[in-house]
Formats: C-alpha cells, sequence, structure tokens
C-alpha cells in the first residue's frame, strides 16, 4: 500500500524539479553565462582626434569601423535580457557641399549580421530577415540636409534628416536625428531608427524559447574616410 504513494512522491517531486530547471536554467544563463549585450552604439564624449580636420566637400565612404545592429528586447523564460547583433559591412557614400549633406546612400550586408547565439543568428537569417531573398538594408538620402555651419574637429551637431529605408524589401520614408562629428580626417555618423516589426513585414521574433517584443531598434556608427 506505501508503493503507490511514494511513486506519486516520485512524481510531484520530479514536477518540482523540472518547474525549477524551466525557472533557474535562463536565470543561470542570462546571469552568468551569457555575455551582457553590448553597449548603444554612440560617438564616444568627448573623443579623442585623430588629427587636423580636413576640408569637408566632396565624397565620403565608409570604412570598416562601421558598425550596423539592431537591438531587441527579449524574455527567456521570465527572464529579461537584450538581444543584439551586429555588422561592419556598411558600404555606400555621401556628398557634402559648404554646409549641406547633398545625397547620401548607404547598403548593409545583412547576412553577415551576427549576435552572440547562433540559434538567434539562425532565425533572423531565415524566418525573420530572410536575408537569401532580402541580403542587403539601405538607407538613401535625396534631399539636402543643410547643417547651417561647418563644425569645428570635434564638435558634435545633430541634424533631422528624412530617407527612405529599405528592410527585408519593405521601403518606408523615415526621419532620423543624426548626430556627426569631424575627427580629423574622418566624420562619425551616429543614429537610431524605431523599428516596428509589423510595418515593415518582419516577422515577429518571438519563438517557442524566448519571447520579444514587437519592435526593435536599428542603430549604427558609421565612420566615413575621404575618397
Amino acid at each position: 500500500m506505501k508503493q503507490p504513494k511514494n511513486i506519486w512522491k516520485w512524481i510531484v517531486g520530479a514536477v518540482l524539479l523540472a518547474a525549477l530547471a524551466l525557472t533557474a536554467g535562463p536565470f543561470i544563463y542570462i546571469h552568468f553565462i551569457k555575455g551582457d549585450a553590448p553597449s548603444e552604439l554612440a560617438l564616444s564624449d568627448p573623443g579623442t582626434s585623430t588629427g587636423t580636420a580636413v576640408p569637408i566637400d566632396g565624397t565620403w565612404q565608409p570604412t570598416s569601423e562601421s558598425v550596423f545592429g539592431y537591438r531587441v528586447k527579449e524574455i527567456l523564460v521570465g527572464q529579461s535580457t537584450v538581444a543584439a547583433g551586429r555588422t561592419n559591412k556598411v558600404t555606400g557614400e555621401i556628398k557634402l557641399a559648404g554646409t549641406s549633406l547633398v545625397s547620401g546612400q548607404l547598403s548593409v550586408d545583412m547576412t553577415s549580421v551576427t549576435s552572440d547565439e547562433s540559434r538567434r543568428d539562425s532565425q533572423f537569417q531565415g524566418r525573420i530577415m530572410d536575408t537569401s531573398s532580402f541580403p542587403t538594408s539601405t538607407l538613401k538620402i535625396d534631399k539636402p540636409v543643410d547643417f547651417g555651419s561647418v563644425p569645428a574637429n570635434l564638435a558634435k551637431i545633430t541634424v533631422n534628416v528624412t530617407a527612405d529605408l529599405t528592410l527585408r524589401g519593405t521601403t518606408k520614408t523615415i526621419t532620423v536625428a543624426l548626430t556627426a562629428r569631424r575627427n580629423g580626417a574622418k566624420i562619425e555618423v551616429n543614429g537610431t531608427i524605431p523599428i516596428v516589426f509589423a510595418d515593415w513585414n518582419i516577422p515577429n521574433p518571438t519563438n517557442s524559447l524566448a519571447k520579444t517584443e514587437d519592435h526593435g531598434v536599428l542603430e549604427f556608427l558609421v565612420v566615413f574616410a575621404k575618397v
């Protein structure tokens, strides 16, 4: 007669242990195993000059110092964390004349975006961004933007820019605040763009392991050199 009771105790104990593992496992992974997400992309403050500033008139192209990425909040079995993926494969150019940004276009190789988790990257490259069909994202500026005056070396300026952003084959006109700085022979440009996934026909990244919000941000720090 005692055997059935022992069996039920064993079953209850196993269920409790499983529940504990589901809760404790993600906590241990997030807080003791998983690395922290990289800091948000931003211009260093106050910045260190790389030399004497050069005239800005002309064509400028991104260098390998440029970084483009995404940042999304995740919930993993009740534990909050941040997912971030990045790449430095940014191409394109901007044209400057006098005190104006005349035009510009940037292209990002989405197939090269990676995070600290290979399973997340597999989802990103496949179901979410479908990079085999849409390997690049672009930001195109057609309307000139006057920034008032040519800033001194290391002086930051912020301007609102209207641009066409293409993600996963969907193009929309956006306005983004760009913070820029001359730094010797380079120009550094930083910005963030909030993205609601449904607006861009991007499937919600939520899956059986992790739940995400319905939005995230694109962030970039592009370092230009004169051609």
